[in-house]
């Protein structure tokens, strides 16, 4: 495939949106009707007039570009920006967000295309294990995660539409098509006759994320509006604070889409209450984006949960439940990991309020949240698996039941189901003889220094105790997760250079595993009046559980403070 290197002649030709110019976008408009794919009619009448001056419209009712395209709320929120930034596009808010809509629902992504690339949308911190080869990695994921073009969906030519614009729009895009730009260097692409890496790529985009596929066809014939009002069961994990359960009205909006909600969660921990209002709007029927903040106002800690938050959720098909992350701070480093099912009048089990029980222990009291639990329950009425006896129930509301549980010395170590009569709640609660080893997460993470003009990036680390699975050894598939650990935090020195200093400078970790990033510099303390950036390790060591070696099981990140991130391209807002 021919890139376009010098000229940007055709500049507005690859752009996705209009300009002010009368003039035609001929080689988009000809790309458009040369291609053998059918495209998707666009009938909405507000994208029509704000988008029809340059995306030419042909018989079938095609816009050029956009009936060839589908993606998820944030990648057309992008690309409209783009057009506003770059082709002078005026549109009020009232015009952006119906806009956004109906390409989203109409031009959008099947829930079952959207899912794996969710944790995009969520601001999650996740090393993408979905990159195939390293020359797809030099040629797209070095820029930006490959989530990102996978949240679209393209004919093959506007995929090359596509590379031809980074091209056009940036200059370092080319060396990356061209060499494949990875961590080892330049790849090896100038032979006559190679395959460039941008070509690799382009194969694979058609191939993996094509305009057409089955679940978008089945989808767009079952689509339906999201009938989400009512009660819904809340359980929340967030790292630092531990397990939140709860409930959330949803009350219709202004339109069939959008809706206003209200959560009140309470901490498994110390009874801790958290309670927030706010809107969403539900784009393709399964994509909720929100916003919400707490009815008492934020404090100063940066991880208030009462801070203002932005909701991002995967709605299952049948809207009986959903998931996904609430999260908020400057660089989105603080969330809430949610699921949500619909209320019923069935008897609900919602958590346990303890990750996992050890083999030969005695009398472990365990605390059950529900909803509409039993009036009357006896001990042969829960089930954990065998090796677990219910000794007694303690106690018992609507809302919970607390057991005590004795665990035989031969019970097979893993993941359990608790059942209570019908009720079940899967891979609750795991089994274990000893804890193996300790993982700090994140196991690698980035923060940022701050100043007055520029915001900080903090980070919270937790420490999380494994055993190793059945085949014997750690670190691999089928280690059980037990839960977080009780652990000192300390940082260390990463050393990377001669008389690396950096763990004095970089900040501070508390003793909950809180870092605070430092002020950025120059500092005078500093060899050569440094700024106060650097890399060191997170260590937490276990207060309790020991190694073979009879030493405590440490576990550490790596983490790197660097400078704040002084341009943002793009803070999506869809949902607002």
């Amino acid at each position: 495939m021919k890139l376009l290197r010098a000229s940007l002649v055709v500049l507005p030709a690859l752009l996705l949106g209009p300009s002010h110019s009368n003039a035609q976008p001929a080689a988009a408009a000809d790309a458009a009707k040369a291609t053998p794919e059918e495209g998707i009619p666009v009938t909405d009448p507000v994208v029509l007039a704000k988008c029809g001056g340059c995306h030419t419209k042909d018989s079938h009712g095609n816009l050029s570009r956009i009936s060839w395209e589908r993606a998820t709320p944030e990648q057309w929120e992008e690309a409209l920006k783009r057009m506003i930034r770059l082709n002078g596009v005026r549109l009020t808010p009232a015009e952006a967000k119906a806009i956004v809509k109906y390409l989203s629902t109409y031009h959008g992504l099947a829930p079952e295309e959207a899912k794996p690339v969710m944790y995009l949308a969520e601001k999650r911190i996740q090393d993408e294990t979905i990159i195939p080869n390293d020359t797809l990695r030099g040629a797209c994921a070095n820029c930006h995660p490959l989530a990102r073009p996978l949240s679209w969906r393209r004919s093959p030519e506007d995929w090359k539409m596509l590379a031809n614009l980074h091209v056009a729009l940036y200059p370092q895009a080319d060396e990356a098509f061209r060499l494949g730009i990875n961590a080892g260097g330049f790849g090896d692409h100038e032979k006559p006759g190679d395959v460039l890496p941008v070509d690799d790529a382009l194969a694979y985009l058609s191939k993996t994320a094509p305009l057409h596929t089955p679940e978008w066809a089945a989808w767009r014939a079952r689509m339906r509006a999201p009938k989400l009002a009512g009660r819904w069961l809340v359980s929340a994990n967030i790292t630092g604070h531990g397990k939140y359960y709860g409930e959330l009205e949803v009350e219709p909006g202004a339109a069939d889409d959008e809706f206003t909600t209200r959560v009140k969660l309470v901490s498994v921990k110390d009874g801790s209450t958290v309670v927030r209002a706010g809107h969403s709007l539900v784009y393709a029927g399964y994509s909720w984006r929100g916003r919400s903040k707490g009815t008492s106002p934020a404090g100063s800690a940066p991880d208030d949960l009462s801070s203002e938050m932005r909701e991002v959720m995967w709605v299952s098909p049948d809207q009986s439940h959903a998931e996904g992350r609430w999260f908020w701070g400057q660089y989105q480093e603080f969330g809430f990991d949610i699921t949500l099912q619909r209320a019923s009048t069935e008897p609900t089990l919602m958590g346990v309020d303890r990750s996992a029980l050890k083999t030969g222990s005695q009398s472990n009291r365990m605390r059950l949240i529900g909803d509409n639990l039993p009036a009357q329950i006896a001990a042969a009425d829960l089930d954990l698996g065998s090796g677990i006896t219910v000794r007694r129930i303690v106690s018992h509301t609507p809302g919970e039941v607390v057991a005590e549980v004795d665990v035989a010395a031969d019970a097979v170590p893993g993941k359990r189901d608790i059942a209570m009569r019908r009720a079940v709640l899967q891979n609750a609660i795991a089994v274990y003889d000893r804890i193996d080893y300790i993982k700090v997460v994140p196991e690698s993470v980035v923060a940022r220094l701050g100043s007055e003009t520029h915001p900080k990036g903090y980070q919270q680390f937790e420490a999380i105790g494994y055993q190793r699975g059945a085949d014997g050894k750690s670190h691999t598939a089928d280690d059980v997760e037990l839960g977080p650990v009780d652990v000192s935090w300390s940082v260390a020195e990463f050393y990377s250079v001669y008389g690396d200093d950096d763990k004095d400078f970089v900040g501070t970790l508390s003793p909950t595993g809180f870092f605070t990033p430092a002020s950025d510099g120059p500092n005078p303390e500093r060899k050569f009046m440094r700024n106060n950036y650097g890399d060191i390790w997170v260590v937490a060591t276990s207060k309790n559980e020991k190694g073979t070696d009879g030493r405590p099981l440490t576990g550490k990140s790596y983490l790197v403070v660097t400078v704040p991130m002084y341009m943002q391209w793009d803070q999506p807002e869809v949902g607002q």
